[in-house]
């Protein structure tokens, strides 16, 4: 009976082991799924802590400082990796920072902040958030979020096109309109933003939707401005066609081109740099959002701003927000060095605070 008890225990001995391995595998595989990145399939995983110490590094947030209430987001978890996508708008607004303190930068990077400024900042008083508009970026959705959440109608599919640039009718009041102290409490108090995009990108698209398609029909584009244009910038006089890209790169590089801007009024607003629009360097911003990045940026944006569970920022068509390197080289590459450098001189602050890369052909 000897040798049968000590094979009976053997075999409990190992039956023993195998569970103890089984746990310790089924441990291990819960451990590696709590810590993987979700975002990071196919690349080397870590886990999320210390990605989030190493980005804070880079931005150079001390330890002791505490983000302002405007700053923290609000409601749910955020798409994607929840760490770096405030991260992301951390840097944005330390990149700016940094800029505006550039004293070499100064005449590119600070404006004051006049009525004309005050005119393209938006008010949605019920929810405290100031929107400063930046045309061509996009900017019409965002008035439809805003008109939404102002109560003039219950969603944006309801919102008439014809309604959402009619200032008399969108029910969007402009930061112009309040009194002194009414403007510098909403400053100091309300959630604030505004959209960028690469700045040459921004202006093909000025070009083309004013002066080219003119889909909303805005016939003084075409009759009043682009003859202005014409007259004082075409080399060649003889040629009879309508504006050119060329002519249009000359009269906004063009350092005396004031005179002509102050003709034009408000039309101005867009191909005029982000800086005379919104004083990026004056007003402290809550948000920027990106263009190239709006896919994200747009949820993060009424998330931060606690109006997420309100309303949607409308769908996005696929690749419409990419940046088209491709078309930027095309429409430049019949246009002189020295006339895409001058208008690199005016938009270089552009560039430098909201960290978009000089273009390649500038470079060669």
């Amino acid at each position: 009976w000897l040798p049968s008890d000590n094979m009976h225990h053997q075999w409990l001995l190992l039956a023993a082991c195998f569970w103890v391995i089984f746990m310790f595998m089924v441990a291990s595989k819960f451990i590696t799924l709590t810590f993987k990145d979700p975002d990071g399939y196919g690349a080397k995983q870590e886990p999320l802590i210390l990605t989030a110490v190493t980005k804070v590094e880079e931005v150079h947030v001390p330890e002791e400082k505490h983000w302002p209430e405007e700053f923290q987001p609000t409601g749910k978890a955020f798409s994607g990796n929840p760490i770096r996508q405030p991260l992301v708008h951390m840097e944005r607004l330390e990149l700016l920072r940094n800029v505006c303190r550039d004293t070499a930068l100064r005449n590119l990077s600070h404006t004051a902040v006049s009525k004309f400024v005050l005119d393209r900042i938006f008010v949605c008083d019920k929810h405290k958030i100031l929107f400063c508009q930046t045309p061509k970026v996009g900017n019409t959705q965002w008035k439809k979020v805003l008109i939404v959440l102002n109560g003039a109608f219950s969603s944006i599919e309801e919102i008439p096109e014809n309604i959402v640039h009619d200032h008399e009718k969108n029910g969007l009041p402009r930061l112009s309109s309040f009194s002194n102290s009414e403007i510098k409490k909403r400053l100091n108090l309300y959630f604030k933003f505004f959209i960028v995009r690469d700045p040459f990108e921004r202006l093909i698209s000025a070009f083309k939707d004013k002066f080219v398609h003119n889909p909303r029909f805005e016939p003084w584009y075409r009759h009043e401005i682009a003859p202005g244009i014409i007259r004082k910038y075409r080399r060649n006089r003889t040629e009879t066609k309508g504006l050119q890209f060329e002519d249009f790169v000359r009269y906004l590089g063009d350092p005396n081109h004031r005179w002509l801007d102050v003709q034009f009024g408000d039309h101005i607003i867009h191909w005029v740099t982000y800086v005379e629009l919104c004083a990026p360097c004056e007003i402290k911003y809550s948000v920027i959002g990106h263009h190239e990045t709006l896919e994200d940026d747009a949820p993060y944006i009424l998330k931060a701003a606690g109006i997420d569970h309100l309303v949607s920022y409308p769908t996005i068509p696929p690749g419409i927000t990419v940046y088209n390197k491709t078309k930027v080289e095309r429409y430049f590459s019949g246009i002189s060095k020295r006339d895409i450098r001058r208008l690199y001189a005016r938009f270089e602050g552009d560039f430098k605070l909201f960290g978009y890369r000089e273009p390649d052909f500038l470079l060669n």
